[in-house]
């Protein structure tokens, strides 16, 4: 097993050496190839900086994403590659991952011919290989911390395409590197063409994975007996067989034996039979297959043939998937298919890698229908844990040809809190930012969060719900119990979007949230989205957006004029809604200068993954992940009241800005109280007024706006206070002092008590509504409502997913209908 501080050397290419073109990308002659050293604590951020550090590029180009070069197959003393996009840190642990699982490959030592792409340039963006017989270099490189690079070749001014080799002598496949710009995000899931060798014959993307213990030539040699393998012999019952395949391990536990040897074990059948699937599958064969019977020529011409293969089944991909699913509940399917591709040689379909993904979930955090039945005696073990945890359960009958079921129920919500958020609440600003996000996996449904945020600009979930989907229904459930034990403060501000779910469950007269008890605002983000349905082009959204931020009437009626001047029907549009739902001037400063949820940034900070597991293993995660949040936040807050500070330290730097942008001042007094003034601001020869502004430090108001809205002294409120020589200090509401930010994370979490010792639940069997099971056929849908936030930059062209030129898409790229007609021809 590979180390975790294991390193290893790459060759770096630049555009200079490029011999020629080819349909399948470019090839490189360069004598003096750039080492570079990277190792499992690498990231993706640090070898792009270390690139163009050593290029002397830093900060003039970028680089979009590495091709990584992965050895398929062995075909006389050649070595055959596929191709990994790396464009991210995970992609780069794919990387090291499926190095750990290819044995090195050693050959003769001959030159090597280097293969790569120039993403954003007029060369092809598909990865092409050489033959690339391995060699011995003369000394064996050494690992370092940094990127020990020698740039001896002179570069050019441009960032092109580099192919990255790594050192022979650790067995690593290529890596090329790809520039610039960036392409359409609907063309970046594509499969690279197939790879060629020297002699131009096609290789198919199918065959077994280089390993050790290979003839000096380089040939993989494959013993005779393997066809008639008997596996009679093995047993699944106390001892093990006798026969061990490609996922067998040798004397000292090592994964990966290539061929099946006497002697070699398995610990279970499951394990044989996936040892037997494997190498069958990185052998290529698919199995033989006699015609009997024809009945005349074919004449449909078959578009594509498949690369898949029948053997490897989502139990195969589950079984190579785990670690990567176990490190990342999150990670994407397109990145565990690209893995899988590359590391089998064929590429399975979308839906089986995510039946994969799922069953690896399930074994790592519990079986899906079986996480419904845990939720009642987890009820009974937090309550247990943390006296005063807030848990609703709600179930809905099973009913069995007309008669109701008791000794089962179908799970329906959940609503779930805990005593340092309820505490924590109290301390923070009186908003709260409430969104629903869709659950993936085997089951849909949503999550419903609710979002505060202390006197240091730090996110806080207070509150959660499991919902079957974000309506009037399961909206009032949630919002029913948030103030009752969450929220019962008056005054509260509700920022949200504008669904009618939402609208419903805060206008109920015996919800609690209706004026003055609390007020609604409206998320910009989601409002901008809405106007963009109607009114196309990002430079109106910008001016709608501009109007909503204004903290002045003044700036604010400049900004609606040019909306106005664009189209008068837009200003109709935004008249529709009340100005203290959606505009910073009218909301009388109770959104503390926020206009959006918060939802994103609290799932992808504090949440991140939870919403790719099981139910039960959910609700568990959110207490550890909070009681995480809590030490972690708190540790900061005491160490800065243990330094003597007074306010948070967003705060100070607030302050500190605001001095930093204070111009030309005179300031009058129009009060023997020191709380009337008037702020003229002209130019530093005192030539030129800039405006004048009223500030009242007595009722902490300005023209300017700033003042009222953020409820801290805006740069003409200090300079008042200093004129008057006044402490500012007093003029800060209290949210922002240390002492109120370090009483949020005050309380804390509790050990929880071990599943064993949760009190017994002597109930319905809790089970899944049949009803939110996902499709059982075809490609998974996403029950996520796209909207115009989630468009990529309408400015930015859409380019080929081949040769990454603008105009056209891979499907009817000229390269590959020339490459066609030159076929027919």
């Amino acid at each position: 097993m590979a180390s975790e501080e294991e390193s290893f050397a790459v060759l770096v290419h630049h555009r200079g050496s490029i011999k020629r073109k080819t349909r399948s990308g470019v090839k490189f002659t360069d004598k003096n190839p750039l080492y570079i050293v990277v190792n499992r604590t690498t990231s993706y951020d640090d070898l792009v900086r270390s690139v163009l550090m050593k290029l002397g590029l830093e900060g003039a180009k970028r680089i979009k994403k590495f091709f990584y070069r992965i050895p398929v197959t062995i075909l006389h003393d050649t070595v055959k590659y596929d191709c990994l996009t790396i464009g991210s840190d995970e992609d780069l642990q794919v990387m090291f991952l499926c190095r750990r699982q290819f044995p090195e490959v050693r050959g003769s030592n001959r030159n090597t011919t280097n293969v790569a792409t120039a993403a954003g340039s007029s060369s092809m963006a598909a990865v092409a290989s050489s033959s690339v017989p391995v060699y011995e270099p003369a000394a064996q490189l050494v690992a370092s911390p940094t990127f020990a690079v020698d740039l001896n070749d002179g570069v050019r001014d441009e960032v092109g395409s580099f192919d990255v080799l790594p050192n022979a002598l650790h067995g690593v496949p290529p890596v090329g590197v790809g520039d610039g710009e960036l392409g359409d995000p609907n063309e970046d899931d594509v499969e690279p063409e197939t790879i060629e060798d020297d002699s131009g014959d096609e290789v198919v993307a199918a065959g077994p994975a280089l390993a050790g213990g290979g003839s000096s030539s380089g040939t993989q040699q494959y013993p005779p007996y393997f066809s008639s393998l008997d596996l009679d012999a093995m047993t699944h019952e106390g001892a093990l067989g006798h026969a061990v395949g490609f996922g067998a391990r040798d004397a000292e536990g090592n994964a990966g034996l290539t061929e099946f040897q006497v002697g070699q074990q398995f610990q279970d059948k499951d394990e044989a039979l996936l040892s037997v699937k494997t190498y069958s599958i990185r052998r290529g064969r698919k199995g033989i297959w006699e015609v009997k019977r024809y009945n005349g020529p074919h004449t449909c011409l078959a578009t594509s043939i498949s690369s898949d293969h029948r053997s490897l089944d989502h139990s195969v991909i589950s079984a190579f998937i785990m670690p990567m699913v176990r490190a990342d509940a999150s990670v994407s399917i397109k990145v565990l298919l690209n893995a899988t591709a590359a590391h089998f040689g064929f590429r399975p379909t979308y839906r089986r890698v995510w039946m994969a993904k799922q069953k690896a979930v399930g074994l790592i955090y519990g079986d899906w229908d079986e996480s419904y039945s845990e939720i009642p005696r987890w009820v009974l073990g937090v309550q247990l844990t943390m006296p005063g945890t807030v848990a609703v359960l709600r179930t809905s009958p099973v009913r069995v040809g007309g008669q109701v079921d008791e000794s089962q129920a179908y799970f329906h919500r959940l609503f779930w809190t805990f005593p340092p958020c309820i505490e924590a609440f109290r301390h923070c600003k009186p908003l709260v930012s409430i969104d629903g996000t869709h659950l993936y996996g085997k089951y849909g449904g949503t999550l419903l969060i609710a979002i505060a945020q202390d006197g240091n600009s730090n996110i806080l979930p207070v509150a959660f719900a499991l919902v079957e989907g974000e309506n009037a229904e399961s909206w009032t459930f949630f919002l029913s119990h948030l103030r009752q034990h969450v929220t019962p403060q008056p005054g509260l501000l509700v920022i949200s979007d504008r669904h009618n779910g939402i609208k419903s469950a805060l206008e109920a007269p015996d919800g609690g949230w209706l004026p003055p008890s609390a007020y609604r605002a409206f998320c910009i983000r989601h409002v901008a989205a809405n106007f963009a349905l109607t009114f196309k082009g990002k430079d109106a959204r910008r001016l709608l957006v501009n109007a909503a931020y204004a903290k002045t009437e003044v700036e604010f009626d400049y900004w609606f004029d040019i909306l106005r001047s664009e189209n008068p029907a837009m200003c109709e549009w935004a008249n529709r809604n009340d100005y203290s739902l959606w505009t910073q001037h009218h909301d009388e400063g109770r959104r503390f200068g926020h206009m959006t949820t918060n939802i994103s940034e609290c799932v992808n900070s504090i949440l991140k993954g939870v919403r790719n597991l099981p139910v039960a293993s959910l609700v568990k995660a959110t207490y550890g992940r909070l009681a995480e949040l809590f030490v972690r936040k708190g540790r900061e807050a005491e160490a800065q009241v243990g330094t003597g500070q007074q306010f948070s330290q967003h705060l100070v730097k607030c302050i500190e800005a605001n001095l930093k942008t204070a111009r030309c001042f005179t300031v009058t007094l129009y009060d023997r109280d020191n709380s009337e003034f008037t702020v003229a601001e002209t130019t530093p020869t005192g030539t030129f007024s800039l405006g004048t502004y009223r500030v009242s430090l007595a009722s902490q108001t300005c023209d300017c706006g700033y003042f009222q809205a953020l409820h801290f002294p805006c740069q003409h409120a200090l300079a008042c206070c200093a004129y008057a020589r006044v402490s500012w200090s007093s003029y800060v509401h209290s949210v922002y002092q240390i002492t109120s930010v370090f009483n949020v994370y005050w309380m804390g979490f509790t050990p929880p008590i071990l599943e064993g010792f949760w009190p017994p639940y002597d109930g319905p069997t809790v089970i899944p509504d049949p009803n939110r099971r996902r499709a059982r056929e075809g490609r998974p849908r996403s029950t996520r409502i796209r909207t115009n936030m989630d468009e990529a930059d309408p400015n930015r062209p859409k380019r080929c997913g081949l040769c990454r030129q603008p105009g056209h898409t891979r499907r009817c790229c000229p390269q590959v209908v020339g490459s066609s007609q030159t076929g027919r021809n």
